[in-house]
């Protein structure tokens, strides 16, 4: 079991860990608080958060506008399912998809559940428009993914944790290596059934792994020479993260379907959705996708004050000037310290690579001693650590988190 030194955290960490189910590993913090860029503990010990929930609390925690925008319509209206029409659902849709510039939105709750609306779509599109023979529609899909955890999703996954002892798995799709172009091409040639390409513009859970430049507008070039729809999941680079308002803008790419989540509603209540034109969009007819709780009013209140928060207070901006500052001080760090290995990201999504094997449990310390030190952030893949601190932040808290990065990590 693990433990902290404080009897209330290691009370409370305890009862999950007899009551609950053992699916996650947590840095051992017992969180009770949270506002703008700070997290407080069950002892009151004040926090900088650098990992936003990944990515969901991009707004910073309990931001007001979309506190009361939640709170507000919680107290007229909650739920109708999709049985009946309400009065938030069409004013959200429509000003989703003028601020994403598409015709059409499919509301859902969770990254994972939009992720294989996405899929549903576009193999239903390939048999009733594209004439591919039902049944026999190919997606690819890139190595070291992370899409979701549905016994679809973790069918084209390469991380044993998530495959192993959950089959038989999902057949339909064609794995390649990330950031390879040949590789798609060859793909897209060679298999006469693809419907689409379904791809990260930046691999979060890999540890930030950032193609090279040009690699999405070829990779939806190629999609379009051979009829195959570019699916963009941006569920965890979406929303301004990257320092663009989606990670794609950076390339000047439109994809054919948008999946979207995670801080679409600023971490306050599960949104997500899938945005598409409607010569995609219209294949879908009733009874055929849905959700009892996707499109309900607080979920278009909130995604409409999150959006807002975002274009208001131009995160983006934001993102992409701090983020510049934070690769360049670290990289300069690195440079005269053996234990940081490669510095990479993009915006205020980054992550540092720990010089030591991902088997080894040195970037798990340095996390633990980050916390000490009153820094929040997590390992991934086991020697890179991910830092992805709420857009909100200024540059003076950026340099002072800097500070605790650099002496945290000296002290190894």
């Amino acid at each position: 079991m693990i433990t902290t030194d404080n009897s209330k955290a290691a009370a409370l960490i305890a009862l999950e860990e007899k009551y609950g189910a053992h699916n996650y590993h947590p840095l051992p913090v017992v969180l009770t608080k949270g506002e703008g860029v700070y997290v407080w503990d069950v002892d009151g010990k004040k926090y900088y958060d650098f990992l936003s929930a990944y990515s969901a609390v991009n707004q910073g925690h309990c931001h007001p506008k979309i506190i009361d925008a939640m709170t507000n319509q919680a107290k007229k209206l909650t739920l109708t399912s999709r049985a009946f029409y309400n009065d938030v659902l069409g004013k959200y849709e429509e000003y989703a998809t003028n601020y994403f510039g598409f015709d059409k939105l499919l509301p859902m709750n969770t990254g994972a559940e939009a992720v294989e609306t996405a899929i549903k779509l576009c193999r239903k599109y390939a048999y009733e428009v594209n004439g591919i023979p039902e049944n026999d529609a190919q997606i690819i899909v890139c190595e070291n993914n992370f899409h979701g955890r549905t016994t679809t999703i973790i069918s084209f996954s390469n991380d044993p944790d998530a495959r192993k002892n959950f089959g038989p798995y999902t057949p339909g799709f064609i794995k390649i290596p990330y950031n390879d172009l040949e590789a798609l091409e060859e793909a897209l040639k060679n298999n006469k059934n693809v419907a689409g390409f379904l791809v990260e513009p930046i691999q979060g859970e890999a540890g930030v792994y950032v193609p090279n430049d040009g690699y999405l507008a070829k990779a939806k070039e190629l999609c379009e020479q051979n009829n195959a729809l570019f699916i963009a999941d941006e569920v965890q680079t979406g929303i301004a993260r990257t320092g663009k308002l989606l990670a794609v803008d950076h390339e000047n790419v439109k994809p054919d379907i948008l999946i979207l989540g995670k801080a679409l509603s600023g971490g306050a209540y599960p949104v997500s959705a899938v945005l598409a034109n409607d010569e995609i969009m219209n294949v879908i007819k009733p009874g055929q996708h849905g959700s009892t709780f996707g499109g309900n009013p607080i979920a278009g209140a909130v995604a409409i004050a999150a959006l807002d928060v975002v274009k208001d207070e131009k995160l983006a901006d934001n993102a992409e000037r701090l983020g510049k500052i934070f690769r360049e001080e670290l990289t300069a760090f690195a440079k005269t310290n053996d234990l940081v290995k490669l510095v990479r990201g993009k915006g205020l999504l980054n992550a540092i690579v720990i010089n030591d094997t991902e088997d080894s449990d040195t970037a798990w310390n340095i996390c633990l001693k980050l916390r000490d030190n009153g820094l929040l952030a997590k390992p991934t893949h086991g020697n890179i650590i991910r830092f992805a601190p709420p857009l909100v932040m200024n540059e003076e808290q950026l340099m002072d988190c800097v500070a605790i990065i650099k002496k945290t990590i000296e002290e190894f």
